[in-house]
């Protein structure tokens, strides 16, 4: 898994103020829209991994179980968050990309 080009895409999406984490942001940020792409580290609860997975599929979000709580919280240097969302419309899509198994061209 290509880990770190993730980790960096969110770094910079952070950087840009294109992320939101932590439980409340993301899901009032689901709700509304405002986000194009949600990830969930895999050592998250399985109750809020379920909850974000049927807020995501309402709200037609496209979520992904991606990394632990600790590599996605060193990227955006914050501890112990599990989940993130990108708002930013082109680092959601090279996000995607990259963990659909895509390569960045550039």
């Amino acid at each position: 898994m290509n880990n770190h080009k993730i980790e960096g895409l969110l770094g910079l999406c952070m950087k840009a103020g294109g992320v939101c984490f932590g439980t409340e942001a993301c899901m009032e940020q689901i709700q509304k829209r405002k986000v194009k792409l949600v990830l969930v580290a895999e050592d998250a609860a399985q109750r809020t991994k379920k909850n974000f997975e049927m807020a995501c599929h309402k709200n037609e979000i496209p979520l992904y179980i991606y990394g632990t709580i600790e590599e996605l919280s060193n990227a955006i240097g914050k501890p112990n968050k599990a989940i993130f969302g990108i708002r930013n419309q082109s680092f959601a899509m090279e996000i995607q990309k990259i963990i659909n198994g895509g390569e960045i061209i550039g």
